[in-house]
């Protein structure tokens, strides 16, 4: 009942799970609690197998009641920390008793760990009950129970030394805060007592940082919550926070600096490696380590200075890399994200200036740290720093640099004066005051040239580190997008709006601009030590670098032909030696990484007039190069991909970039080069043959994906006129479209909807070629013509809405074409004879094929009559055509769904067709569209309520071809 049967639509399911949730599911509940009951009362035989089995199934039982699909709203699981229990009304007087959570608390006491921890799933659910269940009082009683359950548990904590138990009941903490309010918690007579048992098995579990280290994150998420609430705490009551608050962080801190010494000594995994985990347990850290930060900060500030010391003197000792270097690498490793956590946790919580002065005491340690690691480079070089010093930075960006501070921050360089200093602007002037004794960062200029620095610095000495490149290419591409920053001019009085000047006014900047080659950069070679794989952040660190070449490049070429010179050199070697065998390996990875580099600029190039540079600059030379290339090496992958993806991009006609001239033909020049593309490639891959099922989406379908994409947006984008091609004889057009064809009818049906991408590509294509190009499908052979509209009727059932409203549009320019056709047929004069032979060719495959159309007309009324239609306006759209062209077939439709229901319901549901029509004239006008699509709606709801359950009958299915 819980699960979801795809043999029949899932409106219909949900009827009949409705049903049996209120028929059925509350007896079974309680039989199930008597039973436990029963068990309780009788002492389990514990050597009896049976016995256990049978107390196993009756817990899993009752928890699957309590899982249940109250409301259908299908809950994603991962969303663990969200989930609310939907217990139906009926329901209140069980969970009203106090005997019902005792019952549970008393079987985890009483029965072994393998049970135990069922009977906290169970009790879970039990808190997570939604608050509407009760009134105040009943919920203050009711949370009361959990409460005392909770304090018993952790009085007697001997079960919880057992795995499962240990997580369930982490995530029966979490619960607790997720669904009561900190202002409940704590006008509970027990609280203070449970917060200090709560608060030293966190202390203690986080000691034990080996001991089942994914359920940390429920017991970080109960103190994150608790914290982030005390703002709106109105009680009275004292909530302890800030007594035990401080206590967690310094727990946390310790037990990761403790634990590297293990790590490095015993071999173990590293938990700095999970970078998810240690990421989410950050996040979670930051809005409790700012609770008493004064205490938190202090800390860290004295671990970090003694780590720090120990550290430069192993540095200087003669011994070279030892354990006892490690072991302190990896803690400074941990204190530096400690250090990004807690700056990053002032966006989180209520902050004074004293806290931001603190900030800047911690800043000032990590930004030493980061002239001492980076002064050692080679050398001295440790990933795990380095990676943390980037998180880092980035706190502090998104902290004291970006877009966050929504205009309440401005950098000022610091005056004597200070008086003079406006209020809002103190916050960054007490962050700024420590650095700039100890490093001279006073103002937003020093921040970001440190910023850049360390990018080029990092992008200069870890070329063979993937985790380091990408981590600090993304760094340096969040600073690109371009974020508001302010500054108090000399008169301190007016703000001035800056976006990228500042950054392309840096000196770091001006070096990566002028000097992009792997010489400066070794993650830009194309060497064997690089896997090909690694290329793909070349793309990323192109499209900033352009991004800041974009802020003061206007129209000047020569600046734009300077950027683009260690591209050209490339290009012309590639020239020079293509035709020979030296170096074709070589080759082929500079054609990938000169593909991925050019397509991140093409990406950052959103202007006619730098899109014009850059295609004046690849055609006709070097897009000739990238041909032979698919030409060569058609079944590599790794190869086609990013060329294809180039093309897809340089025909992406985003903020109009491709309106050229009127006297231009670019257009129609990279249109051609793209057909040629598309045709050499579709042409290639299919001589591959048949390929297996791991080998079809790679070496095939992905391809095709990237060229209908491609395509799609040729024909969507406004900037070729397709009429000319025919018109001078040009049969790129037709040869593009006849290569789609070729690679559609290689491909199942099964897989054009299995794989997303290809999906998403085909459909918005197919919807544009019915769009402006109906004279190309009605000239398509009927087994090809019959494909594309199976197709059609095979999407409009997926779940994809992307996907179902795509195929609904293009049916309904199908639908609208033939109609128009049949409406003016006899009446077209000569000079149109051959649109109406056009039309005549699509009127008499229907006629041939009637079972086509009414099929999809079926799906259709299946989907508003039985699914949870989530695009209902596109689904009305080539409904109302279909049923104009369809008369006979939908009246047997209507009967058929009128037929299956009792005779009370009989008349309600003709009436509801009755109304479905009314005012609704023989044509496909745009008003009466509106008017039919109106009518829908209030079909669909009226249809709803006459099926609605009442344990007597069951709806059909409308499909009658089946």
């Amino acid at each position: 009942m819980n699960l979801v049967d795809y043999s029949r639509p899932s409106a219909k399911h949900r009827k009949i799970a409705t049903s049996f949730r209120d028929t059925s599911l509350k007896d079974i509940l309680m039989l199930a609690c008597s039973l436990l009951k029963e068990v309780l009362a009788k002492p389990l035989n514990l050597q009896d197998e049976g016995q256990q089995t049978l107390v196993m199934q009756v817990l899993k039982l009752v928890l699957n009641c309590l899982s249940f699909d109250f409301i259908g709203s299908s809950a994603d699981e991962s969303a663990d920390d969200l989930c609310t229990v939907q217990i139906p009304t009926t329901w209140r007087t069980i969970f009203l008793e106090p005997e019902t959570l005792d019952l549970f608390f008393n079987l985890y006491h009483s029965l072994p760990p393998l049970l135990s921890q069922l009977a906290l799933s169970c009790l879970v659910q039990f808190a997570s009950t939604r608050r509407s269940l009760f009134s105040s009082p009943e919920r203050a009683k009711y949370l009361g129970n959990l409460i005392k359950g909770v304090k018993r548990i952790l009085e007697n904590p001997q079960g919880l030394s057992d795995p499962g138990n240990y997580h369930e009941f982490c995530r029966f903490l979490a619960r607790l805060k997720t669904n009561y309010q900190l202002g409940e918690l704590v006008m509970v007579k027990e609280y203070p007592e449970v917060i200090r048992l709560i608060a030293n098995f966190t202390i203690t579990s986080l000691q034990h940082w080996e001991f089942a280290p994914n359920s940390v994150h429920y017991l970080l998420t109960l103190w994150q919550r608790m914290v982030a609430s005390v703002p709106f705490v109105k009680s009275t009551e004292p909530h302890l926070l800030d007594t035990y608050a401080p206590e967690i962080t310094k727990a946390f801190i310790t037990s990761r600096l403790e634990s590297v010494a293990i790590v490095v000594r015993d071999n173990l995994d590293d938990p700095l490696d999970d970078t998810a985990t240690v990421f989410q347990q950050l996040e979670q850290l930051c809005t409790v380590s700012r609770c008493e930060y004064e205490k938190t900060c202090t800390l860290l500030v004295q671990l970090f200075d003694q780590n720090a010391q120990n550290y430069q003197k192993l540095l200087h000792s003669p011994s070279g890399i030892t354990v006892d270097k490690a072991i302190q690498e990896g803690r400074l490793a941990w204190l530096v994200y400690l250090v990004g956590t807690v700056v990053g946790g002032r966006l989180t919580y209520t902050s004074t200036d004293e806290h931001d002065a603190m900030d800047g005491e911690l800043s000032c340690r990590v930004f030493q740290l980061i002239s001492l690691m980076d002064t050692g480079l080679p050398q001295c070089s440790n990933e795990k720093i380095e990676l943390a010093i980037l998180w880092f930075l980035d706190q502090f960006r998104k902290t004291y640099v970006g877009d966050q501070l929504q205009r309440t921050s401005k950098v000022v360089r610091l005056r004597s004066d200070v008086s003079r200093v406006p209020e809002k602007a103190w916050k960054i002037v007490k962050v700024y005051a420590r650095m700039s004794e100890v490093l001279g960062i006073t103002d937003d200029n020093h921040v970001l040239e440190t910023f850049m620095t360390k990018i080029v610095t990092n992008l200069k000495y870890w070329g063979r580190c993937e985790p380091v490149i990408s981590r600090t290419l993304q760094f340096l591409n969040d600073l690109s997008v371009g974020y508001p920053f302010y500054c108090i001019s000399d008169s301190l009085t007016s703000i001035t709006y800056i976006l990228l000047k500042k950054l392309v006014k840096i000196d770091a900047v001006k070096f990566m601009l002028k000097n992009h080659t792997s010489e400066h950069f070794p993650f830009l070679g194309i060497s064997d030590n690089y896997s090909v794989s690694d290329f793909r952040c070349r793309t990323i660190f192109y499209t900033a670098l352009t991004r800041l070449l974009m802020v003061d490049l206007g129209e000047d070429e020569d600046e734009f032909e300077n950027f683009m010179l260690p591209l050209t050199v490339s290009f012309e070697t590639v020239l020079q030696i293509f035709n020979n065998n030296f170096k074709q390996e070589d080759v082929k990875r500079m054609l990938i990484g000169l593909a991925r580099d050019l397509r991140g600029i093409a990406f950052a190039l959103n202007t006619k007039t730098s899109y014009t540079m850059l295609f004046d600059w690849m055609y006709p030379t070097y897009l000739p190069i990238l041909q032979r290339t698919i030409e060569r090496w058609y079944g590599e992958p790794a190869c086609t991909t990013p060329i294809l993806k180039l093309m897809a991009e340089l025909m992406q006609n985003r903020s109009q970039r491709l309106n050229f001239d009127v006297s231009s033909p670019n257009g129609i020049l990279l249109f051609r080069e793209a057909s040629k593309m598309i045709c050499t490639y579709g042409n290639q891959i299919l001589s591959l043959g048949s390929l297996s099922k791991d080998q079809i989406y790679p070496m095939k379908l992905k391809g095709i994906s990237i060229c209908y994409s491609a395509l799609k947006s040729a024909l969507c984008g406004n900037y070729v006129s397709f009429g000319v091609f025919k018109l001078y004889g040009d049969n790129h057009f037709d040869n593009v479209l006849q290569a789609f064809v070729k690679m559609l009818l290689s491909v199942s049906h099964s897989d054009l909807l299995q794989y997303r991408k290809l999906s998403q590509s085909y459909y918005p294509l197919l919807e544009c070629l019915t769009q402006d190009h109906m004279s190309f499908i009605t000239n398509l052979e009927p087994p090809v013509l019959l494909y594309v509209l199976t197709s059609i009727s095979e999407g409009l059932t997926t779940l994809d809405t992307v996907v179902s409203s795509s195929c609904c549009t293009s049916l309904d320019y199908i639908v609208t074409y033939l109609f128009k056709h049949i409406a003016k047929e006899g009446k077209k004069p000569l000079r149109c004879r051959e649109a109406t032979q056009a039309g005549q060719r699509l009127l008499h495959f229907m006629q041939q094929n009637p079972d086509v159309l009414q099929q999809m007309m079926s799906v259709l009324m299946n989907t508003i009559v039985f699914e949870d239609c989530r695009n209902q306006w596109s689904v009305s759209r080539p409904l109302l055509g279909l049923i104009l062209l369809n008369e006979k077939y939908f009246s047997e439709l209507r009967a058929s769904l009128i037929n299956s229901q009792p005779l009370p319901k009989q008349e309600v549901l003709a009436q509801c067709f009755r109304n479905l029509m009314e005012g609704v004239e023989q044509n496909l006008s745009v008003k009466n569209r509106d008017r039919f699509t109106q009518n829908l709606s209030v079909f669909r709801r009226d249809v709803a309520e006459a099926l609605r359950s009442d344990g007597s009958s069951e709806p059909c299915s409308l499909d009658m071809m089946s």
